[in-house]
């Protein structure tokens, strides 16, 4: 039952996220994922391997399809560009048997989560003051010396 509860909030909280927050619940997801992949690799647990590099696989599968590209211009091309590289590199995982290809696309996923979470913050804190300051109206004392 609590799975249920843990779900049905975690269902609430994308339903009700911005477009901004949605995209770090994504890497979130993919980081988390992708560390645990580490550790199924560590302790022999291939399935449990698969199973988490192929979660975030969709996840960044998603984040590139929901790219626009005719607004982001060249963000857009060179974000398009980095998701392709890291679904490559997982992709390697299965071939050359080398755990490092996954910290390599940890390490992409939380430089461009730290990005977008400063780019939130600092929207949302310049929204939060343009809210709560009161709009400036000219003086109409004039100060004399």
């Amino acid at each position: 039952m609590t799975n249920y509860g843990y779900g049905q909030y975690k269902k609430t909280q994308v339903s009700t996220v911005d477009s901004g927050r949605l995209i770090i619940l994504l890497y979130d997801g993919a980081i988390a994922f992708l560390k645990k992949a580490k550790d199924c690799w560590e302790n022999k647990d291939y399935p449990g391997l698969a199973v988490n590099v192929n979660r975030s696989l969709d996840i960044i599968d998603e984040l590139n399809a929901s790219l626009n590209m005719a607004e982001g211009a060249e963000i857009a091309e060179n974000l398009r560009r980095l998701y392709q590289f890291m679904i490559q590199h997982l992709l390697k995982t299965r071939t050359e048997n080398s755990p490092g290809l996954i910290g390599d696309v940890i390490k992409m996923l939380e430089q461009l989560n730290g990005a977008w979470k400063e780019a939130v913050i600092s929207q949302e804190g310049r929204e939060t003051l343009a809210r709560r300051q009161p709009p400036l109206r000219p003086s109409t004392k004039v100060m004399t010396a």
